[in-house]
């Protein structure tokens, strides 16, 4: 993903964005306490070939792998749900140590957190209808999985 940047980003900015989407993750595998994270991905996404066949294989099934582990959920929108909220962007919701919630949305190299907890509430309402239209977690890993063999 991060080589299809226009203009083209340099060696060292290209490492840094690596670099920090690994330490990402790496907030999955805290035991004390652990982080708890639940996805909800578009189908489209587990279509579109980046990197190619054997590079989404080794995607797909390490989204089985995390969504098999007690902290994650992942959960597929289908595409055949049409129009949604989702549609409008991605959003991050987050709840600190401190119980406050806070919203971190992202587009064409720009993130904003969004405190302002009415403009936060409508993110977690978004969330919630998207929540209820998506996959269940059995069937979103057997949709993960036919992708994976169709490839």
């Amino acid at each position: 993903m991060l080589t299809a940047h226009v203009p083209p980003l340099d060696i060292d900015t290209t490492e840094q964005r690596l670099a920090a989407r690994l330490d990402r993750q790496e907030l999955l595998n805290r035991h004390k306490p652990p982080a708890v994270a639940s996805f909800l991905i578009e189908e489209v996404v587990l279509h579109r070939p980046v990197g190619g066949a054997d590079v989404m294989k080794r995607q797909l099934q390490r989204l089985l792998e995390r969504a098999a582990t007690r902290n994650v959920q992942i959960r597929i929108v289908p595409t055949a749900l049409g129009a949604h909220s989702g549609l409008n962007g991605s959003m991050v919701l987050l709840e600190t140590a401190e119980h406050r919630n806070v919203a971190y949305v992202e587009a064409q190299d720009t993130g904003v957190v969004i405190a302002e907890a009415n403009k936060v509430s409508e993110f977690w309402l978004r969330y919630g209808m998207l929540r209820s239209q998506a996959l269940n977690i059995e069937e979103s890993a057997r949709l993960i999985k036919r992708v994976m063999g169709e490839l």
